[in-house]
């Protein structure tokens, strides 16, 4: 009796103990909270990991067989677009799709003409937005674009690597390099007396009307007037160009820089390089967004074509770092989803 007395007594302190020890843990949780930040935020960040497959799984698209679709893909516009849109299409082409998918490098502007006055396409590739004029010759013939924002371009100024005194250059000297400038002495007196010969996208392209925009406030005129002026909507072509003289410089996206980095080399805006982080922290001055467009009553009546746009945005940022640009924000990719199911009526 007096055995089972003791056992019932310790198994009562026990429980007083664990009650104790409950109660004190609910009062001290107010001071740690306060005190002990840093654990806090450890875990705030592994609930949004946690978060971010439910956040992604939000803004999927309703899976695409492309062994389940058929028809051409017409699309044009964009050189800097082109490289991102030709590795999308031939994986589209890879997982099954049969169809033909066109895509013509011709400018961004030509891409618009097509798309917006002729309706020869039925998707767009646009290295700017498109401009309200474009929109109202889309509107003539009964077409309303949709915008779908598919990554990010840290637009590449390049010189040879022949280049030994150009690695930093300001906007200002930018302006004056691209228009005025005789020689390279002309713009700072420590660079050779050199005649500057400078390679450009033509005037159709979505590169040119962004650079004149950043660099030249939208006037155009300075840099067409320039001397040894050499434009070109073939990328490729300006590549080697600047590969022809240490005294040659030009500009186009980055991708085609990284596909020649070996023999080229990149310029510092304002001492900010272009790369992942300083696009996406928007510090690079010349960083710029990617598109493609398209119509809802196209893509309702092609079904290939809704395929091919809903495929390109799911899978765009498996490959787009490969091709030598960066990923849109999750934001803005989400509201090209969103797009998409407007547009087909989800």
């Amino acid at each position: 009796m007096q055995r089972q007395f003791v056992k019932m007594l310790s198994l009562l302190v026990l429980a007083v103990a664990l009650l104790t020890a409950c109660g004190g843990q609910e009062t001290v949780a107010p001071a740690q909270t306060e005190a002990t930040e840093a654990p806090q935020t450890v875990a705030t960040e592994e609930a949004v990991v946690e978060a971010a497959p439910a956040a992604e799984e939000s803004m999927m698209l309703p899976a695409v067989d492309p062994l389940a679709v058929s028809g051409d893909v017409i699309s044009a516009g964009s050189s800097t677009v082109f490289p991102l849109a030709e590795v999308m299409a031939a994986r589209f082409q890879d997982e099954g799709f049969a169809g033909q998918i066109t895509i013509d490098s011709i400018g961004s502007g030509g891409g618009f003409e097509r798309f917006c006055e002729t309706g020869e396409t039925d998707v767009s590739n646009a290295s700017r937005p498109i401009k309200d004029s474009e929109v109202e010759a889309c509107a003539s013939i009964g077409r309303t674009p949709i915008e779908f924002r598919v990554g990010t371009d840290a637009l590449a100024v390049t010189v040879s690597q022949e280049n030994d005194f150009l690695t930093i250059v300001t906007l200002e000297e930018l302006a004056a390099i691209f228009s005025t400038a005789e020689t390279w002495a002309d713009v700072n007196p420590e660079w050779p007396a050199e005649p500057i010969v400078r390679y450009i996208p033509g005037t159709d392209s979505g590169t040119f009307d962004y650079f004149v925009e950043e660099v030249f406030d939208e006037d155009e005129a300075p840099i067409l007037n320039a001397a040894n002026l050499n434009l070109s909507e073939d990328d490729n072509v300006l590549v080697q160009g600047i590969l022809g003289s240490p005294y040659a410089i030009g500009f186009f996206g980055y991708a085609y820089y990284a596909e020649n980095a070996d023999t080229l080399s990149v310029l510092s805006i304002e001492g900010i390089e272009p790369s992942a982080e300083n696009v996406d922290n928007n510090a690079y001055p010349l960083a710029r967004p990617l598109f493609i467009y398209s119509d809802a009553a196209i893509m309702q009546a092609k079904p290939q074509v809704a395929a091919y746009i809903n495929f390109f945005l799911t899978y765009v940022n498996e490959e787009i770092v490969e091709v030598g640009y960066f990923p849109a924000s999750t934001e803005a990719l989400a509201a090209s989803m969103q797009n998409w199911l407007d547009a087909m009526g989800q």
